[in-house]
Order: structure tokens, then sequence, then C-alpha cells
């Protein structure tokens, strides 16, 4: 990827961040980028390609994301797993506050552009892959029915969080009994509030 398209890339990931769906334009892109009007529709000649590449982008940022994470982190227990997803709720609500709300601000479009979903689902799956394999290990033996329940929780909790900020945002206090539920513990034993 040239410097100059990602330069254009990440600054419309900025504005769907700050801006909303109806602030990226070619020429709002432009004028942010400091980059001279005619700069981005020489990249992207229209705005659903502007929104197509920007899709791309976001996923390969936050594949960036999960691999750095990966590359120091694998959860082995349910309650590892817990302590990982409550620390990307973190940093999805916190340093890449603008990436997430851009993410969100895409799939609200593909309500409104059908075409757009097929590619959310393809870009997306590559970034699932990494959390069906953290919950494989973490020793999940029913993927179909836990990785929905957990990431539609932890969805719902960093979309609340970047809603409604609270400075006590605590995802590990909701995320931990519920995966604690799911997924059985390491020794294979429940306690006494088990099945």
């Amino acid at each position: 990827m040239s410097n100059r398209r990602e330069l254009l890339l990440d600054t419309a990931i900025s504005l769907l961040g700050e801006r909303g769906v109806h602030g990226l334009t070619h020429r709002a892109v432009d004028a942010e980028a400091g980059l001279p009007t005619g700069s981005a529709a020489n990249y992207f000649s229209t705005r659903d390609a502007l929104l197509d590449a920007v899709v791309e982008r976001v996923a390969d940022r936050e594949r960036d994301i999960g691999e750095q994470l990966w590359a120091t982190r694998c959860p082995t227990t349910p309650a590892e797993l817990a302590e990982v997803l409550a620390e990307l709720a973190h940093q999805a609500t916190g340093p890449q506050r603008t990436l997430t709300l851009a993410r969100y601000a895409v799939l609200v479009e593909a309500a409104h552009r059908p075409q757009l979903q097929a590619q959310l689902a393809a870009v997306g799956g590559r970034v699932r892959a990494y959390f069906l394999t953290w919950m494989r290990v973490a020793g999940s033996t029913d993927l179909a029915r836990d990785a929905p329940i957990i990431m539609n929780c932890w969805t719902g909790l960093v979309l609340h969080q970047l809603s409604y900020p609270n400075p006590r945002f605590d995802p590990l206090a909701q995320l931990g009994p519920l995966v604690a539920a799911l997924l059985p513990p390491p020794d294979g034993k429940r306690g006494s509030h088990g099945p």
C-alpha cells in the first residue's frame, strides 16, 4: 500500500470515527490529510469505492492489533480469555476509540448498502479467526454456541462505553462470569453453582 493511499484511508477512518458516515467525502479527506483537492478521488473514484477501501483498512488495522496481542497473550483458561477480551475492550474504547467508532459507522451503513454486508462478512471473518482460536484454546467445546454469545456481549459493552463513557468502565466484571459460565474450567470440574 502506498504511503499516500494509506494516509488517505487512515484519514477517512478518523473522519468516520469523529463525524460519522455523513462526514466522509473526498473533499473532507483531502482537506484533513493536507493533500491537494482530488487526491482521494485519484485513488477512489467514487464514495462507494472509498468506503469499500476503508472497510479493508479497518480490518487490517484491527488484525494488526489482534496480532500484537496474540504475540504476547494466548489465553489458555476461561479466566485468561475474559482478561484478554477485557483488555481488547479497553483498547477499543480508549486508544483505538476512533477506529472502533469508524467500524460501527460502517456496520450501520451496511444496513442501507447491502453490497457492504458481504465485504464486512469476509473481512470480519479474518479478524474473527483469532477470537475463535483463543476460545478453542481456552476450552470452548461448542464454538457455534459460545462465540456469538461472548462476542455479542463484548460488542454491546464496547458500544455502550463508546456511547456513554464511564470512567470506571470494567468489562471484566461482566465478561468474567459470562465466560466462566460458558466454558468449562481447566480441570473440567465445575463448582457447586455449576451444572
